[in-house]
């Protein structure tokens, strides 16, 4: 097998983290009537999979809603450690994007051992533990697999008020959109599939969490976020938008990114999930004179990205706002 310092795990992997996700479009088609809308026989379900929410949310008293939650994907980096802490702070987002916080949490390892040395699984697991226990979260075990692809995720259990949550149906028109994290990690990631070249830049912002941001959020009266991940800016904030009934204009000159992120893409580095995410949402969206590459990058699939708030979030740059619905539910200027 090697020496497990000098394996690329990228290379054992199709695609790489959240661009490895099913694409929006097909995977709203293979979804539809197959899970529990909101409401439910008895009301208790607040947040169910109609919209595409980060979370579910089940009301189990009247101060008191559990969230659960599951994301796993293949190594978006070749270091077991850091694609552990990556994969876990990724899964611990979903519950933060509703406003809920983990408390408990379960390992899903998909591991290829005849292909890769067992020491490399612990090592990302470690990094899961690790980047679960500074949300105060404890891994109580989960499940393992033999697979020819390496897979590591978490299913996370979280704790929420029902009354204060955050949701993808709640925007309203003349609130601010705030993005939390930079953009660019796809293109980046990418770029480290394909060539070996570290960018810790990038690794720091998948392992942050988004614990504060979403404390800010709440603190700030904000009801509507998600977090943007696998379907880019443009695919979180389609839907989001879309949820709600309202349109939201893009500021780009005010979007972020990362060091690096604008050369990975005009270098080509652009995973095939951006394509797809920007097939998807071009459809509804007015671009304006907006070049190819920008709408790449505004496409760009994240892994473990920040929180896309509507309203203002301390810190956060404004993107741009919700308004009234128009005849393109995007608009990007």
């Amino acid at each position: 097998m090697g020496d497990p310092a000098a394996t690329r795990l990228t290379q054992y992997a199709h695609g790489g983290g959240c661009a490895c996700k099913l694409p929006p479009g097909e995977l709203e088609r293979v979804v539809a009537g197959l899970t529990a809308p909101a409401g439910g026989a008895d009301g208790r379900l607040l947040i169910g999979a109609e919209d595409g929410d980060d979370a579910a949310v089940l009301r189990v008293s009247d101060g008191t809603a559990v969230v659960s939650t599951a994301d796993f994907f293949t190594p978006v980096v070749d270091d077991a450690y850091d694609w552990g802490r990556i994969a876990a702070a990724n899964a611990l987002s979903d519950v933060y994007a509703v406003g809920g916080t983990p408390v408990m949490a379960l390992n899903l390892l998909g591991w290829p051992r005849d292909a890769l040395p067992a020491e490399l699984a612990r090592e990302v697991l470690r990094g899961g533990r690790d980047a679960a226990a500074r949300a105060g979260c404890p891994i109580a075990g989960g499940h393992s697999i033999d697979d020819p692809e390496p897979k590591y995720g978490l299913a996370v259990t979280g704790l929420a008020d029902p009354d204060r949550l955050l949701r993808l149906d709640a925007g309203r028109a003349g609130v601010p959109l705030s993005l939390t994290k930079p953009l660019g990690i796809g293109v980046l990631n990418a770029r480290h599939k394909a060539t070996g070249e570290v960018f810790p830049q990038a690794v720091e912002v998948m392992t942050a969490l988004n614990d504060t941001a979403s404390t800010l959020a709440l603190a700030a009266g904000a009801t509507a976020a998600t977090d943007v991940t696998g379907f880019g800016l443009l695919g979180h904030l389609y839907k989001l938008a879309r949820a709600s009934g309202v349109s939201a204009v893009v500021d780009a000159a005010a979007v972020p990114y990362l060091e690096g992120a604008r050369e990975a893409a005009r270098d080509g580095f652009v995973p095939g999930g951006s394509r797809r995410n920007l097939a998807w949402v071009a459809p509804h969206t007015d671009f304006g004179r907006i070049a190819e590459l920008e709408r790449l990058l505004l496409a760009d699939a994240q892994t473990s990205g920040g929180l896309l708030v509507a309203g203002e979030v301390p810190g956060a740059p404004v993107i741009g706002e919700l308004v009234a619905r128009t005849r393109s539910t995007l608009v990007v200027r």
